[in-house]
């Protein structure tokens, strides 16, 4: 098994009775990956997160990891680790018992096992802190032993269920950090499930994003920002005026209307608010609502093409409620999709 296919799911089926909650699914990842399952509640990806820990039945497909097929291979023995959403730390013991935890049900004892735990809640930064009970710790603290007690037991995949979830927002960028260190310094091929688009591009190596069971697009955090390849995506990663595109025309709710410039052989043209052409351009829209948003003033437009979300510079004059302005929507800063659905 090449390293391109560390961990390969082949025709993956995943169902809840009748129900068909994965259907075909085909992914490779590399050893030494991290990878983002990004998409909405209900698209499968922790599903299949769940499939590849063997906490979920496998309907049809397989699952390789480093060339051994573990479809049916007891969770206990895949050598994949998992860090639920809630931590599922143990109260009343100490931050190195609840890491010890796994290696004592191995058989593991002795200075080997004391040599091996410290190591582990060193990775996290958790030292002085090896000797208190979990509720004593902060969140991210929590999340940190959760990470090094799948850590200790040296799995080949390690998976975290919406890791960051749980922390305020300074609390996110610290882990965010901190989870990107371990993978890389220890190497672990790790797994993410969440459903923040931001959170995905500033972790991930690769973005999986689901949708009603399937993959949608597989990119890097800059392909899928940058070049969405469908409505779906683009809406998820931040583009919020999407319109098919027919005959050089976009399809509005008010009728098609002439582009300058639309490119050929594409469904849809999809622009950011900060790619409107704001007071300058063929069209105009009456300022619903207006936000200050730090560096740039935010603004919802009524329009003869439907709702249209546009940004200026904050430094500018701001438009007041009410205001017709003239806007332009120019092909040159829109992202091409290949699928309008």
């Amino acid at each position: 098994m090449s390293d391109a296919s560390f961990l390969l799911l082949d025709g993956l089926t995943l169902a809840y009775g009748k129900t068909t909650a994965v259907e075909g699914l085909n992914l490779s990842i590399r050893r030494g990956e991290l990878v983002a399952l990004l998409g909405p509640s209900g698209c499968g990806k922790t599903t299949t997160m769940r499939a590849i820990a063997g906490l979920m039945p496998v309907k049809s497909g397989r699952i390789v990891l480093d060339g051994r097929d573990i479809t049916r291979t007891p969770a206990n023995r895949r050598e994949v680790g998992l860090v639920f959403q809630s931590y599922a730390l143990f109260p009343h013991l100490t931050v190195f018992e609840n890491v010890a935890f796994g290696l004592r049900l191995k058989g593991m004892s002795g200075k080997p096992l004391e040599d091996k735990v410290l190591a582990a809640i060193a990775s996290v930064g958790l030292s002085p802190f090896a000797n208190r009970k979990t509720p004593e710790l902060s969140g991210g603290q929590q999340q940190r032993v959760a990470l090094a007690r799948s850590m200790v037991m040296e799995p080949k995949v390690l998976m975290l269920d919406e890791p960051l979830s749980n922390l305020d927002a300074r609390l996110r960028l610290e882990m965010r950090t901190e989870l990107q260190r371990v993978q890389k310094e220890s190497g672990v091929t790790m797994i993410f499930v969440t459903h923040d688009q931001i959170e995905a591009l500033a972790l991930a190596d690769r973005i999986v994003v689901m949708r009603n069971g399937a993959i949608e697009q597989i990119g890097t955090p800059e392909d899928i920002y940058n070049r969405p390849e469908s409505a779906f995506v683009a809406d998820f990663v931040g583009f919020e005026n999407i319109f098919a595109l027919k005959d050089g025309q976009l399809v509005t709710p008010g009728g098609t209307v002439p582009i300058a410039d639309a490119p050929a052989d594409t469904a849809a043209l999809a622009w950011r608010p900060r790619a409107v052409a704001l007071g300058d351009g063929p069209f105009s829209g009456v300022v619903r609502s207006s936000s200050f948003a730090g560096s740039a003033r935010e603004y919802l437009l009524d329009t003869p093409l439907g709702p249209i979300k546009a940004e200026a510079d904050a430094a500018h004059p701001a438009h007041d409620l009410g205001d017709t302005v003239s806007f332009g929507l120019p092909a040159a800063t829109a992202a091409t999709l290949r699928r309008f659905g």
